[in-house]
């Protein structure tokens, strides 16, 4: 036991979950190393994927898991002025960076990995944790609200006789 003399030992208990800022963080980071890859290598003139896992069901209705690629697209893009620029998203919402500032502007895609990155580090420092959480709260209040289905309504309007839903009724 002489090595363990050494170290310092504690009675810490891993924690189940993480804290709901954490996990936006955590999110977020790994959206920006993504684009960050995606950058170097359209720079580079290569290409990057990332793999990701999609469960099947064949004609015979067996169940396999097949290697896809994933869809990743560019949050740089040319602005009608010609120049370069950077937004953050958070799910599909941009974040706001500043007040009524969703972009970032950008010579090349060398600059453009250099901002993700310090957007990467920012992110990670928990500065942008306001942003993330009004984006967050925009993001689920679209699964809040309460829209009734198309469908349901034209088949209950078809059953009354009326030609155009009345929607003030409708819960």
């Amino acid at each position: 036991m002489g090595n363990l003399d050494t170290l310092k030992l504690t009675d810490a208990t891993r924690p189940k979950n993480q804290p709901p800022v954490v996990e936006r963080r955590n999110k977020l980071s790994k959206k920006l190393w993504e684009q960050m890859e995606l950058a170097k290598a359209r720079n580079a003139g290569t290409n990057f994927t990332v793999k990701r896992f999609q469960t099947i069901k064949d004609l015979d209705g067996n169940v396999r898991s097949v290697e896809r690629d994933k869809r990743i697209k560019p949050w740089w893009f040319t602005s009608y002025s010609g120049t370069l620029c950077v937004q953050v998203f958070y799910g599909s919402k941009a974040l706001e960076l500043a007040s009524g500032k969703t972009a970032i502007e950008a010579q090349d895609l060398a600059h453009v990995v250099e901002i993700l990155g310090l957007i990467k580090h920012e992110v990670e420092l928990g500065t942008l944790d306001t942003a993330i959480e009004t984006a967050s709260h925009l993001l689920r209040s679209r699964f809040e609200m309460d829209i009734p289905k198309t469908r349901q309504m034209n088949q209950k309007s078809m059953v009354l006789g009326n030609s155009i839903p009345n929607l003030s009724s409708h819960k």
